[in-house]
């Protein structure tokens, strides 16, 4: 498998994941701004939208956006327990998750990261974030893990995006649920791994 990355965007997440079950995969590292690859090659060719990440698997078939790719990566390895069984109760509340962090947590970021957006634009966003945060905060107080008893992708995904606030100057010392809950998930080695390898440890 190859994974497309730009450093601390949303890609962190499947490369998080790619380390926790431990498969053979490259990475592809993705300048943004200009749509190219470290090589040079045009990353357009590879996903026309210009965004990361992109997982392609050996076969050649080409997966984007973090719910299906990181399903994907978990399903690879069922006994990592990175995702709960098909068909189960669970699993749904898992995607359910999962969605709710592409479309809801991760689209609310997107003007405080948009060059040229308006004060009140930004201003509007970063509401919108605090609403999130405050919300995420109460669920998460006196739990161990976002979805379920275990750690999973969404546990992977919801850490990438709480790296974001800090960048974009939101405090996140008024939501100390969400404070701990990072520091236990930062520890995990796998982590650490992706950290390193996109140079932000």
């Amino acid at each position: 498998m190859k994974l497309f990355f730009s450093p601390g965007a949303c890609s962190l997440a499947p490369h998080i994941a790619l380390e926790e079950v431990g498969t053979d995969y490259e990475t592809v590292k993705v300048d943004l701004a200009t749509r190219k690859t470290e090589a040079g090659e045009d990353f357009l060719a590879v996903n026309p939208a210009g965004k990361v990440p992109v997982l392609v698997l050996d076969s050649g078939e080409v997966l984007t956006e973090n719910p299906a790719i990181l399903t994907y990566i978990a399903d690879q390895k069922p006994e990592a327990g990175l995702a709960p069984r098909e068909g189960s109760l669970d699993r749904y509340r898992l995607l359910s998750r999962l969605s709710f962090l592409g479309s809801e947590l991760h689209k609310a970021f997107v003007p405080l990261f948009t060059p040229g957006a308006s004060d009140e634009v930004k201003a509007a966003a970063a509401d919108a974030v605090k609403n999130h945060l405050a919300a995420l905060d109460k669920e998460l107080s006196g739990k161990e893990y976002y979805c379920g008893d275990q750690f999973s992708v969404a546990d992977v995904y919801l850490f990438v995006i709480l790296g974001w606030p800090a960048h974009v100057g939101i405090d996140m010392s008024a939501y100390p649920s969400l404070g701990a809950y990072c520091g236990r998930i930062a520890q995990r080695p796998a982590v650490g791994a992706a950290l390193k390898a996109e140079g932000l440890a």
